[in-house]
């Protein structure tokens, strides 16, 4: 195995993101053969030194493992809550392997979340570069209007800057009526964001699908490991962004949502 950088290291490991992993490495919390290493150029090699986080030796994980699990509400997708709140890892009895959740979904939001010690997996998936596709069912106090919804979808300002180019599409008209949500992006709790942005409150949001995994039949609490090829689907995806720059059909994405698949009912 050749060298690679330490941040690099930390997050195939599982042991967290990759810029977490330059936190803790400025941090001085990462020594290589007994030696901090506190710059991010530093390289090592995870079979033949001996790298220690917080005085832990590292070890490669023997088996990458891939969840998929249906997160109920009341539930963090972090690995440290303050506040104490139950964890999604909570909900994983019987895994005895150390896995840490793919980005985030909300507190109150409930739905699709993939769980891995796959870093370099993770960071593929989260990255805000990769466009990776979330979907989401989404309820809301109020309906959007025709002009709203264009502007939902060409981005609104948010936080300072443009939120890209999104889809969505009424599904349910009623006095709470339901939109089908699509996003390229994943900043906090920018789905209720923005539909506060329109003067709308999310009542419930629930995530359906994340590139080419779907929640499908999953019931709220359970999961299950992903089958080789639906990891296979996601290192696709990673290959011909690779080699062409932009995942397949985001040359010319289009507004629109397509009719929504079984699992968005």
């Amino acid at each position: 195995m050749s060298e690679e950088r330490l941040q690099k290291i930390l997050s195939r490991a599982g042991v967290t993101s990759r810029r977490k992993a330059e936190e803790m490495i400025l941090a001085g919390r990462v020594t290589v053969n007994g030696r901090v290493e506190a710059q991010l150029g530093s390289k090592a090699d995870l079979e033949r030194d001996h790298i220690k986080v917080d005085g832990k030796l590292l070890r490669a994980p023997r088996d990458l493992v891939y969840i998929a699990l249906n997160k109920p509400k009341g539930y963090v997708t972090t690995l440290d809550d303050p506040q104490g709140r139950p964890k999604v890892t909570d909900l994983l009895k019987g895994l005895k392997v150390r896995v840490y959740p793919v980005g985030r979904l909300d507190y109150n939001s409930e739905g699709l979340v993939v769980l891995t010690n796959d870093g370099d997996f993770a960071n593929r998936v989260m990255s805000t570069s990769g466009g990776i596709e979330k979907r989401y069912l989404v309820k809301a106090n109020g309906l959007l209007t025709d002009e709203q919804l264009e502007e939902f979808r060409e981005g609104i300002p948010l936080g300072g800057r443009r939120t890209a180019p999104a889809k969505i599409r009424l599904i349910r008209k009623a006095q709470n009526p339901w939109y089908e949500v699509a996003l390229t992006e994943g900043r906090h709790h920018q789905v209720r964001l923005m539909f506060q942005h329109f003067g709308r409150l999310v009542e419930k949001l629930k995530r359906v699908r994340i590139g080419p995994l779907q929640l499908g039949s999953l019931q709220p609490a359970a999961w299950r490991r992903l089958e080789p090829r639906e990891v296979d689907a996601f290192r696709r995806l990673f290959r011909y962004q690779d080699e062409h720059g932009h995942l397949p059909g985001e040359e010319h994405r289009p507004h629109s949502l397509r009719p929504a698949a079984s699992t968005a009912r």
